[in-house]
């Protein structure tokens, strides 16, 4: 029964999810945060950065995993058959109606058009984690993390898995306080 939950879940996921990877990130979330509540909003943003360092496709990265999390092994396969399907076959169709109408005016129109949609989406994500993180470390502890990422990643050329990997590890050898430690055991 997960199994088929989480197929038309990541369908839905591959099919409004134009753009790749990036594109799908709000929509993943949208399905198992939101709609289905299989994860939680902290979960979701470990799975995301975790996924940002491996190698690979983020687009396949996170439906695997968070399939495999919810429905095993057949979970795994049905989320991940379910967000690449889609994008095979519109891939297929639109490159086929692009090589044949290129040079119209309002097909080359219709690609650049999703630019905008894709950065609002984006940008929307973007502000959800920001607010969570505020509301975890405070804003000033989350406005210098962000600036110091983006200095890393868009000045210096640092590639984001390095950035991401170090918060992760330091966020694991952070000394847990005493108050926390007790009040979570």
């Amino acid at each position: 029964m997960k199994q088929t939950a989480l197929f038309w879940a990541f369908f839905r996921v591959g099919i409004f999810g134009f753009g790749g990877g990036p594109s799908m990130i709000p929509l993943v979330h949208a399905e198992v945060v939101k709609r289905h509540q299989w994860l939680t909003d902290e979960e979701f943003a470990d799975i995301l950065a975790i996924g940002n360092t491996l190698p690979g496709p983020i687009a396949t990265k996170m439906p695997g995993y968070i399939g495999y999390r919810i429905g095993g092994i057949s979970g795994c396969i049905a989320a991940v058959v379910a967000v690449i399907v889609p994008m095979m076959v519109a891939m297929i169709v639109m490159l086929g109606i692009f090589s044949r109408y290129r040079d119209v005016a309002w097909i080359r129109g219709m690609g650049q058009a999703v630019v905008p949609v894709v950065m609002i989406m984006m940008g929307q994500l973007t502000w959800d984690f920001f607010d969570k993180s505020q509301a975890a470390l405070g804003w000033l502890a989350s406005a210098l993390m962000a600036v110091i990422a983006g200095g890393l990643i868009y000045w210096l050329g640092v590639h984001p898995g390095w950035v991401i990997g170090a918060i992760l590890l330091s966020a694991l050898l952070r000394p847990t306080s005493r108050k926390h430690a007790e009040g979570s055991a």
